[in-house]
């Protein structure tokens, strides 16, 4: 059982006093609670993606495991957690110090307020805490039913897919989702019953039909898999990039295991503008901290204390970028240069390497602009619109490599555009791979065709090995895939036993 509590009255006098701040800086967000725990319970709450009743599945347990091995041997510590939910709920760990709940509770309204603003967040699901509860109730009566080792091993399968996700589902409304939804399930309706569509049914006696299809659909399947008059049906599936969605549509699955795999779509959309924002959402909620705790919260005796907090978290590393320092520099710059007019026509012709140094407008539109970024960008335009050579020249951003010789990392180039181009292709498609179907029908036999949108950097194929078995399993017929693996043109096919790599 979690040990969540309300937090006590001088903590209830510190957040009134860091709310008040927000609010003369401009920041809109969602009402916000917080609840007092302790290590071991923040740990459960971050291994389960901060929703403390989820599914049951060994992977939060494992993740349980790491996190608490962290702490115990100070490798990592987790001073707060925030969860984009309507009202906002975040965690503060109770062994903080006071000026660890301030620099938190500031941190927290900085997260709310691009919760509540950005509009890759607009469509998300506020209620999620409650959806969250659904879909794990509904996954233990599954695992009651058809026991915990089969549900899971299915459970672990989806998982493996759960990136393969479409982006621009992000953006369509429920008016959106129901228009097309009425329109799909009318033209699959028209198919069934030879272009009629029944009108007369009632819901229950169609819900039944679909149901009993789709078991007779299986059946046949299983009963006919060598079968070699399978007739040509129009590619309607053809550019799909969310897999799931084209799972629970065309898969020979039972009626549990298409519902599952709604849950875990559901639960992995939900993440999903967390994963395309990472930088920008941590480096706005690092900025509100810094610039509330510097000119409102923090007392002058706590400056030294602060000041290494802060630098501990924004240290960067060779192997990877903090996304922390890069979002908290990158929207101080934009608003340094829209505060000094360092942008626009005018500014960017200057030839004059001393004028452009002193250049100083005074046109004060700093915060106005960071505003206007945080509300309409994603990682990906933040860092294509905004990354400058100087700013990379500033910051020391580099690209490094291994060097065996010294066995040390080295830098690789200071080019700024082979920067900026290594920064977005470990930023498109959120780092994973942009997988849509081709043919859901290849060949005639029922095999299934994906293609790889390839962008310069080929396919771990031990991972593509592991997707594709865990592929086979639901879609029960061979899997190819299209791409382009050391410059060349290749079909991988894994037909249940071995994956096999053809040139095309």
């Amino acid at each position: 059982m979690l040990r969540t509590k309300p937090i006590s009255k001088e903590l209830l006098a510190l957040q009134k006093k860091v709310q008040g701040h927000a609010d003369d800086f401009g920041l809109d967000y969602f009402p916000q609670v917080f609840e007092m725990c302790d290590y071991d319970t923040i740990n459960i709450l971050a291994a389960q993606g901060g929703f403390p009743i989820r599914y049951p599945h060994w992977k939060f347990g494992m993740d349980y495991d790491q996190l608490s091995k962290g702490y115990r041997y100070g490798m990592q510590k987790i001073y707060e957690m925030v969860i984009n939910t309507d009202p906002c709920y975040a965690y503060l760990l109770e062994v903080n110090n006071w000026l660890d709940q301030k620099l938190v509770m500031c941190h927290v309204y900085g997260h709310n307020d691009f919760f509540k603003n950005n509009m890759w967040f607009s469509n998300t699901n506020r209620k999620m805490m409650d959806v969250m509860a659904n879909n794990g109730s509904k996954i233990r009566r599954y695992m009651e039913r058809h026991g915990v080792n089969k549900v899971e091993r299915f459970i672990d399968r989806v998982l493996s897919l759960e990136n393969l996700l479409d982006m621009n589902m992000l953006f369509e409304t429920q008016d959106v989702k129901k228009s097309r939804f009425e329109k799909e399930l009318a033209f699959r309706e028209e198919q069934e019953h030879g272009g009629y569509v029944v009108d007369d049914r009632s819901s229950a006696l169609k819900s039944y039909m679909r149901a009993a299809d789709r078991k007779e659909s299986l059946q046949k399947l299983v009963e006919d898999d060598e079968a070699s008059d399978l007739m040509a049906e129009k590619n309607t599936t053809k550019g799909m990039r969310d897999i799931l969605l084209f799972l629970i549509e065309n898969a020979p699955i039972e009626e549990w295991q298409a519902d599952i795999i709604a849950c875990l779509r559901n639960e992995a959309y939900y993440f999903l503008p967390q994963r395309v924002t990472k930088i920008m959402n941590e480096g706005w909620a690092s900025y509100w901290h810094s610039t509330m705790m510097n000119q409102k919260v923090m007392d002058p005796s706590e400056f030294i204390e602060f000041a290494k907090k802060h630098a501990g978290v924004m240290a960067m590393s060779k192997k990877n970028i903090n996304p922390y320092k890069i979002g908290i520099e990158l929207f101080r710059d934009i608003e340094f240069r829209w505060n000094t007019g360092r942008f626009g026509k005018e500014y960017n012709s200057c030839t004059d390497m001393n004028a452009k140094e002193n250049w100083n407008t005074k046109a004060g539109l700093g915060r106005e602009k960071i505003f206007e970024i945080r509300r309409s960008h994603n990682d990906i335009s933040f860092i294509n619109e905004f990354l400058t050579p100087e700013f990379c020249n500033r910051q020391q951003i580099f690209t490094y490599k291994y060097n065996p010789r010294t066995q040390r990392m080295e830098i690789d180039t200071r080019d700024f555009q082979a920067i900026k181009q290594k920064l977005l292709s470990q930023l498109t498609n959120f780092g994973s791979p942009i997988i849509e179907v081709e043919d859901a029908n290849y060949k005639n036999r029922k095999e299934l065709l994906l293609k790889h949108i390839h962008y310069g950097v080929d396919l771990d194929m031990q991972f593509a090995s592991e997707t594709m078995s865990n592929l086979y399993a639901i879609w029960k017929r061979p899997i190819n895939l299209a791409t382009a693996y050391e410059d060349k043109k290749v079909i991988i096919n894994f037909d249940g036993n071995e994956m096999k790599v053809n040139n095309t």
